[in-house]
């Protein structure tokens, strides 16, 4: 199974987000900049964790985006449910002819519940907490974010 590019970068914002010092702003540039995809589809994505509950974005001069609830409180599971596609394959009648008779849904959404049921023993807490490399990698070279 392959996640979306979306939901990819949904997560990457967020361990970027967990990553930073308690209650330190960032914003949707730095994200992008940080990982090297478009403003635009960034922006879309924290506009989705947003409504989500996941990011907490604060307009203004003094504004910017960080996590909407602690890192320990977002499970992954969860956060991929909430962000992906999980119909792996089409099996409305209109599209494949066998959807009456077809095992094969049956067994792909047993795989896709397995799937979601190991990120959902995982927190974004569990991603950041005590990763140094991962600090390193991601605020080395921002020495405003450095206090951690």
């Amino acid at each position: 199974m392959q996640l979306t590019s979306f939901t990819d970068y949904g997560l990457r914002a967020l361990i970027f987000m967990a990553a930073l010092p308690s209650g330190k702003m960032t914003s949707i540039t730095e994200v992008t900049e940080t990982y090297g995809v478009s403003r635009n589809h960034m922006v879309k994505i924290i506009n989705q964790l947003s409504r989500d509950g996941y990011v907490m974005a604060i307009r203004g001069k003094n504004g910017g985006i960080r996590l909407g609830k602690p890192a320990s409180e977002i499970i992954i599971g969860q956060v991929v449910r909430d962000l992906e596609p999980l119909q792996l394959v089409n099996c409305h009648s209109d599209f494949c002819h066998i959807t009456p008779a077809c095992r094969l849904k049956n067994a792909l959404n047993e795989a896709v519940q397995s799937f979601l049921a190991v990120l959902d023993s995982y927190t974004l807490a569990d991603m950041v907490e005590n990763n140094q490399p991962l600090y390193q990698l991601l605020l080395s070279e921002k020495p405003s974010l450095r206090n951690r």
